[in-house]
């Protein structure tokens, strides 16, 4: 029996486009790769409904962090009450993602977008948990209302606001 890793791993459920997904998400991100693709068999069919041979699962990882993409039909959709934190130490890093995640998807307010598979994701500059936890509360408040107009995040903007 192998030994886990990491306990948790995220499962995200696809329709049918798991290994295109992580393919996506494998390219966007640096030290990422796919690690195996598993594939439905004959067995179970009535109830799957899935040709053997089809994708059933990809296991991929980003940054060491593994996940599971899954073939499991149109039954489940992807809302933002489920999302991934990408944090940026940079606005470049931040122009990136944004720029690649949110190419064929939605882009929402305080640094939040769905990408073209429907999943959330939050491109954050490093910096903010600190600026929202200022002692100064004054800083925080002004972080937190610039925060609220941003769509993607402008990390000088943020710097200016906590330092006024």
């Amino acid at each position: 029996m192998p030994i886990l890793k990491h306990k948790i791993t995220p499962c995200l459920w696809f329709d049918t486009e798991a290994e295109e997904a992580a393919s996506f998400y494998t390219s966007v991100f640096e030290n990422s790769r796919i690690k195996r693709i598993n594939r439905y068999g004959k067995a179970g069919r009535e109830v799957h409904g899935k040709d053997a041979g089809s994708v059933l699962t990809v296991e991929f990882e980003i940054h060491g962090q593994p996940f599971v993409a899954l073939n499991g039909g149109p039954l489940f959709k992807f809302n933002e009450a489920v999302s991934f934190q990408v944090f940026c130490d940079a606005q470049n890093e931040i122009d990136y993602f944004w720029d690649a995640l949110s190419r064929g998807g939605t882009e929402s307010r305080c640094g939040w977008l769905k990408d073209k598979y429907g999943v959330s994701w939050q491109i954050v500059p490093s910096a903010l948990p600190q600026m929202m936890a200022d002692a100064d509360v004054a800083k925080s408040e002004r972080a937190m209302n610039a925060l609220l107009q941003m769509t993607k995040l402008d990390l000088d903007a943020l710097r200016r606001a906590c330092a006024e």
